[in-house]
């Protein structure tokens, strides 16, 4: 253990050997240290070419050996490598028995990805053998002659080396027989079998090394890339290796090479911030580092010996959390002022237990007015735009408060899609009255989709008190930004009387609407969850499109940006009549992709949006290929069903019902591209996929799926819009 410069503890416990010959253990031992090779050795090197401008992160690895392309291997670059987000599978295939750097190499070429690159993190030692031959190639030099003169040598890890000879055996740990009892114990030769048959050198495992030899490494790292005058890396590449380098969207965090919070990172403990940063061995070997308080943990075992069937990762942890509660109150502090959160997702993941949902309080825009009696309308003649979901915390309609609102003149009802009453679940709705008030209800879902110059007649404002769902295509809004427009023409005020986004304020998924296909599903060019409420979505509207209207946002209280609907504490009304419940509005925003073609999602069924059938679809054969794809956060389960209404009302249609595992996990737009790839996979000549445009939005997407590119590809490649939209998103955000 090393700290602040300084090895603070040092010791040899227990026996190096237990056969053929019990032997203790000693400060000195050599161990094979497995995939500590990747960091140690391979992640250094490739780090030192590009320094050197030799290899650039960015790059496609065919750039540098043209021959790996092959089978699908086009698009994956070094950083995918360096992550293990590159797709390829965890190692190279054993039987039939093969020996042989070469031979390795060949069967690099001829691996084909299991998903495409920066999809999903796979663990993978062929990234690091591809990157041990990238070092070979550019460098022109071995592996193991590259790091013993660049690496180990400048910085006198005398120990450290592929290979070590016979000399070395005494103070070597043996790992464990070969093939079983009746094999040769490895001793001195290398564990790891893919590492054995390509020589013993190879990016993944391979190197020998001891404590004292790592201790000199990790402090390296800790003084910024120099030891004793000898400069190995540069500040900047420790800072690029050690932090997340891996997809925004994905959960595993990764470093180039280098661990910081994925379902590996046990050795982390459970005190060591997220922030740190190290990695394992299969032997029994690990190394973590802590660059705030400048400290490190070394654990060199062999595990394995002598039948592969010991276990540390328990007592690894238990290792690290005695060293970080050691670290002084002074280092305690520097450690929390640190950016960084002090938990990640797969710590959490991995533990026992999840965080609670939170039991919220949220009071609305209408309980806000309420709260202030009415106060901004008071005076005013005033139009409202609602449905069932205007009410306040009571239960009262949103109608019925203003109606006997002090001061407030309630002249006018408007109604968007499913009408003023939330019945009309198909088709376009006429205007009528409110048996309640008298009042007159016009409809903005039938001849006109716009308040017209007649219905806003002697009306000083409008008021909007409407949920709704967090879905670009969800008419909802577009009735608002309609009305926002025909109130700028006339002079009104606007206020809107905000309300929860129900599926969360903090997620932004789903291919970008082109600008070009502005419509009434598709006001504002913006992604399909735009993780926004009513009210920043008229914020929004109102000053990029430049409307000039008077606008008002009545902010709710209690409201946080991470809740979900069952977190506000408040009464679900059905958004519109086949919304509901929250799981069909989680799922929405992906199903929902499908239904402009010749598919039922269910509509007409007890569980709309949760089901995708036709008649022409084998329920099994989808389920199948839909689990296989490994989609986060759900299930699919085949289903027979005859809906009620819809293209295929009264007809038997098989198909998919899905099941939500975990809504934090699951990205809902990305499941409609699955959805909608695999119906055209499967059925070209039967799924109208041309008719899904509308409703996702994209014609880069709906080609692309065309082209038979993988849907995780193309919601990778749409990183940029977001980014841009989020980047206009942010100005008008009004909660944390």
């Amino acid at each position: 253990m090393g700290h602040q410069g300084k090895i603070v503890y040092r010791r040899a416990l227990g026996n190096r050997s237990l056969v053929p010959k019990k032997l203790p253990m000693t400060e000195d031992t050599i161990f094979d240290i497995a995939s500590l090779t990747k960091v140690v050795a391979t992640t250094t090197a490739v780090m030192q070419l590009v320094e050197q401008g030799k290899i650039r992160l960015e790059d496609l690895v065919g750039k540098y050996w043209p021959e790996f392309e092959a089978n699908g291997k086009q698009e994956i670059t070094v950083r995918e490598l360096l992550t293990h987000y590159s797709g390829l599978p965890p190692d190279l295939e054993l039987k039939p028995e093969w020996s042989g750097y070469e031979t390795a190499m060949k069967m690099i070429v001829a691996a084909a990805p299991v998903d495409p690159p920066g999809t999903r993190f796979i663990y993978s030692d062929v990234n690091f053998e591809t990157l041990g031959e990238l070092v070979r190639r550019v460098s022109g030099q071995p592996l193991d002659v590259y790091c013993s003169e660049h690496i180990f040598k400048p910085l006198g890890m005398k120990d450290t080396r592929f290979k070590p000879p016979r000399a070395l055996r005494p103070r070597i740990a043996p790992t464990e027989y070969q093939y079983g009892t009746s094999g040769k114990m490895l001793w001195g030769e290398v564990h790891d079998p893919t590492a054995y048959n390509m020589g013993g050198v190879s990016g993944n495992a391979g190197l020998f090394s001891t404590a004292a030899d790592l201790a000199v490494f990790a402090q390296m790292l800790l003084d910024g890339g120099s030891s004793h005058g000898v400069r190995i890396l540069s500040p900047l590449a420790i800072e690029k290796m050690t932090t997340a380098q891996n997809p925004w969207n994905q959960l595993a965090l990764r470093g180039l090479g280098w661990d910081i919070d994925s379902s590996f990172s046990s050795n982390r403990g459970d005190l060591f911030p997220i922030g740190s940063y190290g990695h394992t061995g299969f032997t029994g070997t690990s190394i973590w580092i802590d660059p705030v308080s400048q400290t490190y943990v070394i654990f060199l075992s062999n595990r394995v010996h002598p039948d592969g069937k010991g276990d540390v990762v328990s007592l690894r942890a238990r290792v690290a959390n005695v060293v970080a509660a050691a670290l002084d109150a002074v280092q305690g502090r520097e450690i929390l002022a640190r950016p960084s959160p002090l938990t990640g997702f797969a710590e959490i993941a991995n533990s026992y237990r999840t965080r609670g949902a939170r039991n919220g309080q949220v009071e609305t825009g209408i309980d806000v007015l309420e709260a202030e009696g009415f106060a901004p309308l008071v005076g005013l003649r005033v139009g409202l735009i609602t449905n069932p979901t205007g009410r306040d915390r009571q239960g009262r309609r949103t109608v019925d408060l203003l109606f006997r609102a002090p001061g407030v003149k309630l002249k006018a009802i408007f109604g968007p899609e499913h009408g003023f009453d939330g019945t009309r679940a198909e088709g376009a709705v006429g205007s009528t009255r409110d048996p309640a008030t008298g009042l007159p209800v016009y409809s903005l879902y039938g001849e006109t989709p716009r308040p017209t110059d007649t219905m806003l007649e002697g009306l000083d404002a409008l008021v909007v008190d409407i949920q709704d769902v967090g879905v670009r295509f969800y008419t909802y809004t577009t009735t608002l930004a309609y009305a926002m427009e025909a109130a700028a023409k006339k002079g009104l005020r606007v206020f809107v009387l905000d309300r929860p986004n129900p599926i969360n304020g903090l997620s932004v998924e789903g291919p970008m609407l082109d600008r070009d296909l502005t419509s009434f599903v598709g006001y504002f060019p913006m992604p399909i969850r735009h993780g926004m409420t009513v009210g920043e979505l008229a914020e929004m509207f109102n000053a990029e499109n430049k409307m000039g209207v008077k606008l008002v946002v009545i902010k709710m209280r209690g409201w946080e940006r991470a809740d979900w609907f069952d977190e506000t504490g408040l009464t679900w009304v059905d958004p519109s009549p086949n919304l509901r419940n929250l799981t069909e509005a989680i799922l929405y925003p992906g199903v929902a992709m499908a239904e402009g073609a010749n598919v039922s999602v269910g509509r007409g069924t007890d569980t709309p949006f949760e089901l995708v059938g036709a008649p022409w679809i084998d329920g099994r054969e989808l389920a199948a290929y839909l689990n296989k794809r490994q989609i986060q956060g759900v299930r699919f389960l085949p289903i027979e069903f005859s809906p009620r209404s819809g293209p295929f009302a009264g007809v038997k249609c098989r198909g998919v019902s899905l099941i939500v595992l975990n809504r934090l996990a699951l990205d809902s737009p990305a499941l409609g591209l699955e959805i909608v790839a695999a119906l055209y996979k499967f059925y070209p000549h039967d799924f109208e996929i041309e008719k899904t445009l509308p409703l996702i939005g994209s014609r880069r997407v709906v080609e692309g799926i065309k082209q038979g590119r993988d849907p995780r590809t193309i919601v990778l490649h749409g990183f940029e819009d977001l980014d841009e939209f989020r980047r206009i998103r942010t100005k008008y955000l009004l909660y944390r």
